[in-house]
C-alpha cells in the first residue's frame, strides 16, 4: 500500500472535516477517514516497510516542503490517529450543536486544524516547517481549551497555556535558527557526529519539556486540562504531551547529546513521577486530579528515556533497551488509558454537571457502563496485572534492576530510582482507589448525583474502542516488541532485536490467566449475589439509616498521605470546628494550590510588572525629554570610546 497516498488521504481527510465544520455528519466521516488513513500509514511502516520521504517542488517559507515518515514518527503517528478517531467519535455527543450551538462548529474547526499541526511535526525533516506545524498545534490547542471563555477560568487557563506555549516556542525557534546558522541549512536528520551541536540539546529540552508538561515546567498543564472540553483534554494529555516527548525521542537520536542529559532527564522524570502523584492526591476536582497524573507519566516515560540515554552513553544496551522499550512503551500505554480516564470523567461531568468530587458519589447504579470503564483505567494507570501499564512499568523496573545488579555509579542511582518508581505506582493506587470509591461507591452526595444518567452509545464506544487497546497490549505485550525495536533502531541505531524475551511471553500468559481467573470470579460472584444473598433488616443499634455526610470524602482519604507531602503541596485548610453540647454545622475544607505557580511564578511575574510600572515613566510623549534621552546616549557612547582608545 501506498504511504504517500495514505498521507494525503489523511490530509484531505482533515482538510474535508474543517470545511464541514457546520455539519457533524460530515464531519466525522471526512475526520475519520483521515484518521483511519494515517493509521494506517503508522502501521504500514512501523509492522516492517521502509519509511517514506518526500521532498516538494515548490517552496514553503523559502525552503521546499520535507517531509519524513519512519519508524519513531509513525510510533507516534498511530497514538495521533488512535486517540483522535475515538474523540472525534466521543465529542459527536458529549458536544453537540443541540447544546453549544456557538462553540460546536468552531470547536470542530480547531480539532481538525490541531490534529494536522501535530501530523505535521510528526512528519516534518525541515525546522522551519517543524515550527510551522508547532504553532499551528498551539494555537489551535489554546481555541479548544478556551471554547467556553465566558468562564473566567477558562479564559484564565487559556491565557496560561497560551503564555506557557508562547515561552516554549522562542526556546524551540532559539534551537532550529541556531541548528540552522551552524549546518548552514534548516534540513533535519542524524547529526550525533557533530559534537559542536551537543550544547543546543538544552534549548530543546526547554521547549519540549514544556509542551511535554515535566516538572517544574507544567505549570500550564493542571488548569487547561480541567477546563477544557473532555475529549480536549483527552487529546491534549493522551497526544498533546506525547509531542513534547515526540520531540525529545527525535532530536536525542538525530543529536548528540550533551554530558549528563540522560541523568538530567532521568532525574527530572523520577521527580515528576513522584510529586506528580502527590499533587493528584490533594486534588477534590476530578478532572484536575487526572492531569496532575499525567504529570506522573510523564514523568515514567522521561525515566525509561533517561536511563536509556545513559545506557547508550556507557555502552551498556543489555539494560538500557529494556529501559527504552517501557519508556516507548508508556507513551502508547497512557495516551490510551489516560483519555479512557479523560472520556469516563467527561461522561460524569455530563451527567451530573460537576467535576467536585465531593458532590457526587454512588455514580455505580445509575453509570454502570461509565463506572466500568473508568475502573478498568484505574487499574491500568495505577500499573496493576493484567493490563498495559504494568507492562510498561515492568520493562523499566527490568532494566534498572539489571543495571542495579553491578556495584558501580549506575547502581547507585539506579536503584534509588526504582524504588521511587514503586512508590509512584503504590500512591497512584491510592489516588485511583480514593476516586473510584468516592465517585462511584458509596451513596450519592448532591441532587445531581441521584439523578445520573448514562452516557450515550457514542460515547460509550469510544471508552470501549480505548479500553480495548489497554486490554491487549496487556495480555499479548510480546505482539508489540518488534514495534518497538524498529523505533529503536531509528532511534540511535539501537540493537534490540527482533525478538521478544522469553519473559515478556511468560507475562503474557500469565495475564491471560489473570483475566481469565478475574472474569470468572466476577460473573460467579454477581450469580451468587443475584440468587443466594437475602436481605433483610438487622439489628443496627438504633442506628438504621447514614447520611451521605457520613461517608469518606476525597479529602479525609487521602489526608494522611497529603500530610507526608505537606513541605511541597503547602495545603490550606479551613475548618469550623463543633464547640459546646449542643455545636452548630462544623466545617472541614481542603485546598491544594499549584505550589509552582502561585509561590514561584506568579510573585516573579508580578516583581516584573512592578518593574515595568516603574520603567513606564520614561515613556510620556514629551518630545524634549526622549531628546534628552539621545543627547544622553550619545554623550554616554562617546565618553566610553575615549576611553577604552586610552587604554
Amino acid at each position: 500500500m501506498d504511504i504517500s497516498l495514505l498521507l494525503l488521504c489523511s490530509l484531505i481527510g482533515m482538510l474535508g472535516g474543517m470545511a464541514s465544520m457546520s455539519f457533524p455528519r460530515w464531519w466525522a466521516a471526512c475526520t475519520l477517514t483521515g484518521a483511519i488513513t494515517a493509521f494506517l500509514a503508522g502501521t504500514i511502516v512501523l509492522t516492517g516497510q521502509p519509511g517514506w520521504s518526500w521532498k516538494s517542488d515548490f517552496l514553503l517559507g523559502g525552503t521546499p516542503l520535507t517531509l519524513l515518515l519512519d519508524a519513531v514518527s509513525a510510533f507516534f503517528l498511530v497514538l495521533l490517529s488512535t486517540v483522535a478517531a475515538a474523540g472525534s467519535i466521543y465529542a459527536i455527543r458529549y458536544w453537540p450543536d443541540s447544546t453549544h450551538p456557538r462553540t460546536a462548529p468552531s470547536g470542530r474547526l480547531w480539532w481538525n486544524a490541531m490534529i494536522t499541526g501535530m501530523g505535521l511535526v510528526l512528519t516534518a525533516a525541515n525546522g522551519l516547517h517543524f515550527l510551522l506545524g508547532w504553532e499551528l498545534f498551539a494555537v489551535s490547542a489554546y481555541f479548544l481549551v478556551s471554547l467556553e471563555r465566558g468562564n473566567p477560568q477558562v479564559r484564565a487557563a487559556g491565557w496560561l497555556y497560551l503564555a506557557a506555549s508562547h515561552v516554549g516556542t522562542l526556546a524551540l525557534f532559539a534551537f532550529f535558527a541556531s541548528l540552522a546558522a551552524q549546518t548552514g541549512s534548516w534540513e533535519l536528520g542524524p547529526m550525533r557526529d557533530n559534537v559542536e551541536l551537543a550544547p543546543l540539546f538544552w534549548l530543546a529540552f526547554l521547549g519540549f519539556g514544556i509542551k511535554a508538561g515535566v516538572f517544574p515546567l507544567h505549570v500550564w498543564l493542571p488548569s487547561a486540562h480541567a477546563n477544557a472540553p473532555s475529549h480536549v483534554s483527552a487529546l491534549l494529555s493522551g497526544v498533546a504531551l506525547k509531542i513534547g516527548i515526540y520531540g525529545l525521542v527525535r532530536f536525542s537520536g538525530w543529536l548528540p547529546t550533551p554530558p549528563g542529559a540522560g541523568w538530567v532527564m532521568a532525574g527530572l522524570g523520577c521527580t515528576s513521577a513522584v510529586l506528580g502523584v502527590a499533587f493528584a492526591l490533594g486534588q477534590h476536582d476530578l478532572k484536575r486530579l487526572l492531569a496532575y497524573h499525567s504529570v506522573e507519566n510523564i514523568g515514567i516515560i522521561l525515566m525509561g528515556l533517561g536511563f536509556a540515554t545513559v545506557a547508550l552513553e556507557r555502552d551498556t544496551p543489555y539494560w538500557g533497551t529494556l529501559a527504552l522499550a517501557g519508556g516507548l512503551l508508556h507513551v502508547w500505554n497512557h495516551g490510551l488509558f489516560k483519555s479512557l480516564l479523560f472520556f469516563g470523567a467527561g461522561a460524569v461531568l455530563h451527567a451530573t454537571g460537576t467535576r467536585q468530587m465531593s458532590r457526587l458519589g454512588g455514580l455505580w447504579r445509575h453509570m454502570p457502563w461509565t463506572a466500568a470503564l473508568f475502573t478498568l483505567g484505574s487499574v491500568a494507570i495505577s500499573g496493576l496485572p493484567p493490563l498495559n501499564g504494568f507492562v510498561s512499568e515492568w520493562l523499566i523496573y527490568s532494566g534498572l534492576l539489571l543495571a542495579g545488579m553491578e556495584w558501580n555509579d549506575v547502581a547507585m542511582a539506579v536503584i534509588p530510582a526504582a524504588v521511587l518508581l514503586a512508590v509512584t505506582g503504590a500512591l497512584a493506587l491510592a489516588c485511583f482507589t480514593k476516586v473510584c470509591g468516592v465517585v462511584f461507591l458509596g451513596a450519592p452526595r448532591s441532587a445531581p448525583a441521584e439523578r445520573a444518567h448514562e452516557c450515550g452509545w457514542g460515547m460509550r464506544g469510544a471508552m470501549l474502542m480505548l479500553a480495548a487497546g489497554c486490554t491487549l497490549i496487556g495480555l499479548f505485550p510480546a505482539m508489540f516488541w518488534q514495534v518497538l525495536s524498529r523505533v529503536a533502531k531509528d532511534w540511535s541505531a539501537v540493537d534490540m532485536s527482533s525478538r521478544a524475551p522469553d519473559a515478556l511471553y511468560t507475562l503474557g500468559l500469565t495475564h491471560v490467566a489473570l483475566a481469565v481467573l478475574g472474569l470468572a470470579a466476577g460473573v460467579g460472584t454477581i450469580w451468587f449475589l443475584r440468587n443466594r444473598v437475602r436481605r433483610s433488616v438487622t439489628w443496627d443499634c438504633g442506628f438504621s439509616a447514614p447520611s451521605a455526610r457520613m461517608q469518606y470524602t476525597a479529602g479525609s482519604f487521602a489526608g494522611i498521605i497529603n500530610e507526608w507531602f505537606a513541605w511541597i503541596l503547602r495545603p490550606t485548610v479551613h475548618e469550623i470546628r463543633p464547640t459546646t453540647f449542643f455545636p452548630s454545622a462544623a466545617q472541614c475544607a481542603s485546598h491544594t494550590p499549584e505550589t509552582v505557580l502561585e509561590h514561584v511564578v506568579e510573585p516573579v511575574g508580578h516583581k516584573i510588572l512592578r518593574l515595568a510600572d516603574k520603567a513606564s515613566g520614561f515613556q510620556h510623549g514629551r518630545v524634549q525629554s526622549y531628546i534628552f534621552y539621545l543627547c544622553v546616549a550619545i554623550l554616554a557612547l562617546s565618553a566610553a570610546a575615549i576611553l577604552s582608545g586610552r587604554s
